[in-house]
């Protein structure tokens, strides 16, 4: 049986039980594909392509990996923290030499390597959603790609669409938006429009898993 193997941040990862009900699309995943392939989801919260390498998380799924599995691979979000010199990134330059690196990994070891762009950030402004939620990473790993003949799908076209059409109040629904004593957690509530609800997180994994089913 094949094995996807997920690299990530935040937005993909297995969620501790303080964080709930915050949760990572990579954890449905496996509801929504074939069961003849096994996911195994690496993404960790606050990663960025540089940090998932240097704290040796892409060296775990090499010792691993196989012909014929997949290698599934989304950042983005944290590579763009300019004030964080462990986990940032120029998109031009680094970030496509970080890339480059996980699908050498993969193809090394005759598994698929799959690219994905970030997930959109919720950033309404005057009603409608920002074009860029995620700086220029989307459109540097969609040249990437291009330039070198890699699988990808672009989650954060999919993404953006869905959140936009939904509208400022409806899409509050698919990230971390509690009231006051919603949750054990979050006694004081929370705004957060970058990490998911379990609904958001479902919903993605099933919009990624109709893509998957198209190329593998």
């Amino acid at each position: 049986m094949p094995t996807l193997f997920i690299a990530g941040d935040s937005t993909a990862s297995i969620k501790t039980e303080d964080k709930r009900p915050e949760s990572g699309w990579g954890e449905f995943l496996h509801e929504f594909i074939t069961p003849n392939i096994r996911v195994e989801n690496y993404a960790q919260n606050g990663r960025s392509t540089k940090s998932f390498i240097n704290e040796g998380l892409l060296e775990k799924i090499e010792n691993k990996i196989k012909e014929d599995d997949y290698l599934l691979i989304q950042f983005g979000h944290n590579d763009e923290k300019i004030e964080d010199p462990l986990r940032y990134t120029d998109p031009r330059t680094e970030y496509k030499d970080n890339l480059m690196r996980f699908v050498l990994v993969a193809k090394k070891h005759g598994a698929i390597p799959i690219l994905l762009t970030s997930i959109t950030r919720r950033k309404f402004v005057d009603g409608r959603l920002e074009e860029h939620t995620v700086g220029e990473y989307p459109n540097h790993m969609k040249e990437f790609a291009k330039e070198n003949h890699i699988l990808i799908i672009d989650a954060y076209k999919i993404t953006h669409k869905i959140i936009s059409q939904s509208g400022e109040d409806y899409s509050k629904k698919f990230y971390l938006h509690l009231k006051p004593n919603e949750s054990k957690n979050y006694p004081d509530g929370v705004i957060d429009n970058t990490h998911l609800s379990p609904f958001g997180a479902q919903m993605i994994a099933s919009l990624i898993a109709v893509e998957l089913k198209k190329i593998i």
